[in-house]
């Protein structure tokens, strides 16, 4: 399953500014994929009637053991209340011992610039590694 198209739930107002926000995981083994994809396409279901979500993707590498999340939301509190909510929070809850790594950053754009390219997604989600890197290097130091 390469890519899940981005998907628009709900369209934003014309003139509203949405919270962006991209992830990337990266489980331990390849015996965790089938749990972790299974477990993602029940939080993609959810989100597609989640309050607030103007838009989501979904990129699935199985053989690289790495998925990646796109979504476009009304505010940050419409994200979190989705995070909150079941089936998600039980998911995150379920998966956590499976995760290797996970990166997340968010920004703001214009609902104009909706869907946002993955090309974007993947080189902010790169510059938050690396900032969460550089984080770990000088909290060890």
């Amino acid at each position: 399953m390469p890519t899940l198209p981005w998907v628009t739930p709900q369209p934003p107002p014309s003139d509203a500014t949405t919270v962006v926000m991209a992830s990337r995981f990266e489980v331990r083994s390849l015996r965790d994929v089938p749990r972790f994809l299974l477990k993602s396409l029940t939080a993609w279901r959810q989100v597609r009637s989640a309050p607030g979500a103007f838009g989501a993707s979904l990129i699935a590498r199985p053989g690289r053991r790495v998925f990646y999340t796109l979504s476009a939301w009304e505010s940050r509190e419409a994200l979190h209340a989705f995070a909150r909510t079941e089936p998600h929070r039980g998911i995150m809850t379920a998966l956590r011992p499976t995760m290797l790594s996970s990166t997340f950053t968010f920004w703001e754009v214009p609902a104009g610039r909706l869907p946002i390219g993955w090309d974007e997604a993947k080189r902010r989600i790169e510059e938050q590694r690396r900032a969460d890197a550089a984080g770990q290097d000088d909290a060890t130091v």
